[in-house]
């Protein structure tokens, strides 16, 4: 993805008043993680207007695929707008939780989980888990205070933190960087 097509997506943010659209830090490393699975299955849990899959893509082999979805119609218009082109990319207009329940019916497996809503985040995060292939990667951000956050938001940050921190079903580190991070690995 180029440049270009992050600019036109924050445009339309602006004219939606969509103001949650990925850090560029978060971006950029989703980028190079997304490329350490070059055939890999991705899953993105909150697509926005797509920003984060911009940078996903970016990062994935001509051989990876990822599903990305997001509850708000006009959000997913303006990702299938400029990202639909994409083979590689499948935007949902879903309610993520019920995406998982179906998702972890079938025994799906990904190798990638970008959890950026709170179902597969901080709520049914054991069917996320559920899906994450061993050596797969599980992603979360926006854990350090944000403005955007909800009255009392801070416990529940933290909570998820220290749950994944001590999941033993995984290895992970916390990265008080960009929007603050937790990037683990399957065991």
């Amino acid at each position: 993805m180029t440049q270009e097509v992050r600019d036109s997506i924050t445009e339309a943010c602006a004219g939606l008043g969509f103001e949650l659209s990925c850090d560029p830090l978060t971006g950029a490393l989703l980028r190079t993680l997304a490329a350490t699975k070059p055939d890999g299955r991705m899953l993105e849990l909150g697509t926005g207007a797509g920003m984060s899959t911009t940078w996903l893509l970016e990062g994935m082999g001509p051989g990876s695929t990822l599903l990305t979805v997001e509850s708000e119609a006009a959000l997913v218009g303006v990702a299938e707008q400029h990202l639909g082109r994409d083979g590689r990319v499948r935007c949902l207009h879903d309610d993520a939780g019920a995406l998982l329940k179906r998702l972890v019916a079938e025994e799906e497996r990904f190798d990638l989980i970008f959890a950026d809503t709170w179902a597969g985040k901080f709520e049914q995060l054991d069917d996320a888990l559920e899906l994450l292939a061993p050596g797969g990667l599980y992603v979360v951000d926006d854990l350090l205070p944000q403005a955007t956050w909800p009255a009392g938001h801070g416990p529940t940050a933290q909570a998820l933190a220290e749950r994944l921190l001590a999941e033993p079903r995984l290895a992970a580190t916390r990265l008080d960087w960009s929007s603050g991070l937790i990037l683990a690995t399957r065991l």
